[in-house]
């Protein structure tokens, strides 16, 4: 154990008894995680990516709980931000691998879903146990664990400062109305475009939505500059490429259907540069596993010493207390034998013993890559499509190469994935905690509990959400389902196009060699460019506001108004699909405004992002006493 592990002292001390696990720290929680888990599905199918719940969900449990009881802990405020980050986790798992089941023919029923999710939620709660005590305590100082850090020094600030609360709800009140004004009443259009005939027929184009420019905003310049790089590189280089060699040439080129010369750039692009973006995205998950090989070689060495020796947990003191180890073991059985016994998975004992390996051994690579890098930027995706890839070239090699193995190796895949999302959640909450001084067992319980509602609420979400516009459409893109799905029928019928996907392989081994982040840079290949300007207009933002203020008290603003941005958006746009199927609301075949509106609106909300993180208003910090 280090030394700075010896010397830590947590804010709440093992010995002090205060109020933690409650009654309405767990509907709170619970209805938290319900709202973040259903913004992040839509987000997630939009765009590719998700936001950690956990700091707005902190600051919203202060303000809260303070507004109708004076007397709540820190620690109370810990667990909701706990459960709340739950809805996020499952949001992840499920979009990033059940369109692709969609996309392939087989829709899976609601129940279904909502039986996956809690199934891969709660194993990767459980995997995380035997973890907690190298990763969090033993690495402390080691591993940054950055969103778990400063969510703990936001719960500690926030406990004499509701301005940032109210920071929150203005973002989401923003959010709502703006995407209500464009999705909802269609005053002005959502995705404006413009094809740029003189340069091949590409094409300019825009989701003028708030939570783009949210996302935009938290991940930094860098990142968003990186996605938006990837898209240039699609849509305005190899596109035109593509169109200019193909012009006047009647021959078609695998796997489209018909000549590139009477392709448009999103049928290219459809065609042939998602497989070169699958590519680049299958190397960076796997060369990020290899750059943490010797600490996940150290880190299963311990947890499974720690899962047959484990010490008496009533000989620990309270801030060391975890769910017992053999809860673990029993825990796990269960799952695997639900998910073989129970009819309707289309998946054999083979495919469950692959599920529980793989799944531990990604639980424990996701731990360590968020403490790293944070959620945000932890590959979940890339290890899941490195388990599904497993997974297909096992069946391969046994001849399994019928379609109800593909149904099985994508369905194996989606509990993994949902394992592998709340590992990392997990692991952040627990260091919160850790740095808090919460009791372990208390966050675990309350995030194995916490699982069940929002897995509901994101299964009807995103069965609404197919039906309303369909995964896969130029609406609600889903770009992992979309690739999961090619990458799994290609290496199980054997008709992936081999050459665009090494074409993406290569690609990331250069970006690899030139140091920049590879998986950024792979979703901007993979994503419609509409997902990648906007993005870097949040990334401008950030830019302008550090420029103007240094102070971190302003970056922390723009943050949290930003995640009121995604939360308002995402879940205004669920609520808009849902009024759409059952004929509230019709869809205009034309906005009332022109398109030049759209990106006036756009850059106006981009501004109001900057004033609210440089110099908040001063009626907010009234409303906020």
């Amino acid at each position: 154990m280090s030394s700075k592990s010896k010397e830590f002292r947590p804010f709440i001390a093992a010995e002090t008894r205060v109020s933690e696990f409650s009654l309405r720290a767990l509907f709170l929680g619970i209805f938290l995680g319900v709202m973040f888990g259903v913004g992040n599905a839509y987000l997630g199918l939009k765009v590719g990516t998700t936001v950690s719940a956990s700091i707005p969900a902190a600051v919203l449990s202060m303000a809260i709980m303070q507004t109708f009881s004076r007397r709540n802990s820190i620690l109370e405020n810990n667990l909701v931000q706990t459960i709340a980050s739950v809805g996020e986790a499952l949001a992840a798992g499920l979009i990033f691998t059940v369109p692709a089941l969609f996309i392939l023919g087989e829709p899976m029923p609601i129940h279904r879903m909502f039986i996956l999710g809690c199934l891969g939620g709660i194993l990767g709660v459980l995997f995380m146990i035997p973890m907690r005590r190298y990763i969090i305590v033993k690495e402390h100082g080691l591993l940054p664990f950055p969103e778990g850090t400063a969510c703990a020094e936001i719960l500690k600030s926030t406990m004499a400062n509701s301005t940032k609360a109210v920071l929150t709800i203005t973002g989401i009140i923003i959010g709502a109305i703006y995407r209500l004004c464009s999705g909802g009443f269609a005053l002005w259009n959502e995705s404006p475009s413009y094809i740029i005939k003189s340069f091949q027929r590409t094409m300019f184009s825009m989701d003028c939505t708030p939570a783009l420019l949210g996302v935009g905003f938290i991940v930094g310049p860098r990142i968003a500059g990186i996605v938006f790089a990837g898209g240039a590189i699609a849509w305005w280089v190899l596109i035109p490429l593509i169109t200019m060699f193909g012009a006047g040439s009647e021959i078609i080129l695998y796997p489209a259907t018909v000549p590139v010369s009477q392709m448009s750039a999103p049928d290219i692009w459809s065609n042939y540069i998602r497989y070169i973006g699958a590519g680049a995205l299958v190397c960076g998950g796997i060369l990020s596993l290899c750059k943490i090989g010797p600490l996940i070689g150290k880190t299963l060495k311990i947890g499974f010493n720690e899962l047959f020796q484990g010490p008496s947990q009533e000989q620990l003191p309270r801030t060391d207390r975890d769910i017992s180890l053999r809860w673990l073991i029993l825990g796990s059985i269960a799952v695997v034998l639900t998910l073989w016994l129970l009819p309707g998975f289309s998946m054999n004992f083979l495919t469950i013993v692959l599920l529980a390996i793989l799944g531990f051994f990604f639980v424990a690579v996701t731990s360590l890559t968020v403490g790293i890098v944070g959620s945000t930027s932890n590959p979940a995706s890339g290890m899941t499509i490195t388990t599904l890839l497993i997974t297909c070239v096992v069946f391969v090699v046994l001849g399994w190469t019928e379609r109800v193995y593909l149904i099985a190796a994508l369905t194996m895949g989606c509990v993994t994935n949902v394992a592998i999302a709340m590992g990392g959640t997990t692991s952040q909450d627990l260091k919160t905690g850790y740095l808090l001084g919460a009791t372990p067992r208390h966050q675990q319980i309350a995030e194995i509990i916490g699982v069940f509602l929002p897995a509901l609420a994101i299964a009807g979400t995103l069965y609404l959400l197919n039906n309303t516009y369909g995964f896969g459409s130029a609406k609600l893109p889903a770009p992992q389902g979309t690739m999961m799905a090619l990458v799994a029928q290609g290496v199980i019928q054997g008709n992936i196009p081999f050459t665009l996907v090494v074409v993406g392989i290569i690609l990331g081994i250069t970006l690899e060699i030139l140091r920049l982040p590879l998986l950024p840079f792979a979703i901007g290949l993979y994503l419609p460019l509409s997902a990648s300007t906007p993005l870097m207009l949040g990334g401008l933002v950030s830019i302008v506001v550090k420029k103007i203020s240094k102070s971190t008290q302003t970056q922390e603003r723009g943050i949290l108004t930003a995640s009121g941005l995604v939360a308002g958006d995402a879940c205004t746009g669920v609520l808009i699909a849902l009024l759409s199927a059952v004929g509230f609301l019709t869809e205009r075949t034309s906005p009332f405004l022109p398109d030049s509106f759209s990106f006036l609106f756009f850059v106006i909300l981009a501004v109001v992002l900057g004033w609210l993180a440089i110099k908040p208003p001063r009626f907010l910090k009234i409303l906020s006493d």
